[in-house]
């Protein structure tokens, strides 16, 4: 008798057992730009935000992988995911991706990291060093190659329409409305901030409302008033 082989199961694990980070500062850049990317998108749910979420771009290969600092898959509805198994989210690659050096980044893993976003689609790409401030950027060309950007201290990002800007002594990242990224302690003190604002201007208008409704019995205390005075005189004649 003769035995059909059954076909092997492949497993896509949800972690490669790299940590996510290796110190405080490269730790909080990511956080930064994929929760400020995660808010400016909050109104698309077709725009996948995630952070350091495995990439495989090819079924049955689970060796195949990368998993980027920050990427957005635009076309992707939002939702948790344990991995991005990229034949699951109608074969689309994530456009844009992120990283963010730490110390302990070495040249060759990083040329690796290149060819492989290059290799599977990726339209830009974008290395942040927050230790040696140096930020470099490529973008997909006409002949579908990523290509180096020649000026990316001043550049906007075609995909995500945010600006970057790097100076000699600060690296920042704008929305399309001018307003910069804030870390998550940043983001805590504005929402505060405006609860507080919001909390005032109910404020003043329930003491408005409460003036108003003074003003008004006052006006009502007066014209009985004006007609028991009314009442009270005596008839001509």
């Amino acid at each position: 008798m003769v035995t059909t082989p059954q076909p092997k199961t492949v497993i896509y694990p949800d972690c490669d057992g790299n940590p996510m980070s290796d110190n405080t500062r490269q730790f909080r850049w990511i956080v930064t730009i994929k929760e400020n990317l995660e808010i400016l998108f909050d109104d698309n749910p077709d725009v996948f935000v995630a952070g350091d979420l495995l990439w495989y771009p090819q079924e049955g290969n689970n060796k195949l992988r990368q998993a980027p600092d920050v990427m957005v898959a635009i076309g992707r509805p939002k939702g948790d995911r344990g991995s991005y198994k990229q034949w699951e989210e109608a074969d689309i690659a994530p456009q844009v991706v992120f990283e963010v050096l730490s110390p302990g980044n070495r040249l060759k893993e990083m040329a690796k990291k290149q060819q492989f976003y290059d290799r599977h689609g990726v339209e830009e790409y974008y290395i942040f060093d927050p230790d040696r401030l140096d930020f470099n950027g490529w973008r997909r060309n006409e002949a579908g190659i990523l290509e180096v950007i020649d000026h990316p201290e001043d550049w906007t990002s075609p995909r995500l329409g945010i600006r970057f800007e790097l100076q000699s002594d600060q690296f920042t990242i704008y929305r399309p409305d001018g307003q910069r990224f804030l870390t998550p302690t940043e983001l805590a003190k504005q929402a505060e901030q405006h609860r507080q604002e919001a909390e005032q201007h109910r404020q003043e208008a329930e003491q408005q409302r409460q003036r108003a409704d003074s003003a008004e019995a006052r006006l009502h205390e007066l014209e009985a008033r004006l007609r028991e005075i009314e009442g009270d005189r005596p008839g001509l004649g």
